[in-house]
């Protein structure tokens, strides 16, 4: 793991770190996870977590060193991708993957209303939104449900208006000081999220995993199984494949893959090599390791 903190002349510098805000994010609290797995003795100067509206905000901050590193949600077992980091990771020149944080996400339910029926909107971060809709429609049938850039972002609605409610985390709901009316409200007991750590230098080529990205020169039938093949003929486990859109053309495709393999295996180098003739683009992402 890449060390935080270095002492020089004039003592601790911490390194600076972009995470989707405000506080009380999901986010913010896997930032706080990766500082306690870096230096769990050291203590954590809260000015150099720096929150950013939206997630391409976050990461495009770490590419033009604004911070050192930004960390941002990649994949929930519940609604799987997060499509704008997925997008801002192809688009980006220069960020690698550094590390991986799988962290347990239970949702609550944060109102002011004294029960349910007195809620007539909630809000939430499309995902928070989508990992709680069986027991929305069961519990909240009618609300107007209400897409924010963060699960934080409708606590201050929240805190002012009877009428509304917010899901998000148990931590925000103290951070605002806002009761919670029901907890937790995801639909699957075992929801987790796997957050990027994203730096402008690669830390890591022992890891277990790694990451890439890549286009297919053109649409045509076995396109994409010849970068597969590149893989299972060597005995490289793919962990995660998922595709996103060029926004070139309709039925173009950029396909993200986690392999578990790390930069330094051979078998890798050779499986790079040869993708790079059956792809049009391709992007190494990093290799990491997962806590």
């Amino acid at each position: 793991m890449a060390p935080l903190y270095f002492l020089g002349f004039f003592g601790f510098i911490m390194t600076t770190i972009a995470y989707l805000g405000p506080a009380g994010t999901y986010s913010e609290m896997a930032a706080l996870r990766y500082l306690q797995l870096s230096h769990p003795d050291l203590e954590h100067d809260s000015s150099k977590m720096c929150p950013y509206p939206t997630i391409p905000q976050a990461i495009r901050a770490a590419e033009q060193g604004q911070v050192d590193i930004a960390i941002v949600p990649i994949e929930n077992s519940i609604q799987g991708g997060v499509t704008m980091t997925l997008d801002s990771l192809w688009q980006s020149e220069s960020l690698q993957i550094q590390q991986a944080i799988v962290l347990p996400i239970a949702h609550a339910l944060i109102t002011r209303a004294a029960k349910l029926e007195d809620i007539k909107t909630v809000y939430s971060h499309p995902q928070g939104l989508a990992q709680c809709q069986q027991w929305l429609d069961h519990n909240l049938p009618t609300v107007l449900q209400i897409a924010t850039d963060s699960t934080t972002e409708g606590l201050h609605t929240v805190a002012e208006d009877l009428t509304t409610a917010a899901i998000a985390s148990q931590r925000a709901a103290e951070i605002y000081n806002l009761p919670i009316l029901e907890f937790p409200i995801n639909d699957q007991p075992d929801n987790v999220t796997r957050f990027l750590v994203l730096g402008r230098t690669a830390t890591n080529t022992k890891g277990t995993h790694s990451s890439l990205a890549f286009s297919l020169k053109r649409n045509m039938p076995g396109a994409l199984v010849k970068p597969l093949l590149v893989f299972a003929d060597r005995q490289i486990n793919l962990s995660r494949i998922e595709s996103r859109p060029t926004k070139r053309s309709l039925g173009e495709y950029i396909f993200f893959i986690d392999v578990e393999a790390s930069a330094d295996t051979p078998n890798f180098h050779e499986a790079l090599a040869e993708l790079r003739t059956v792809t049009e683009n391709l992007k190494i992402l990093g290799s990491y390791e997962v806590f």
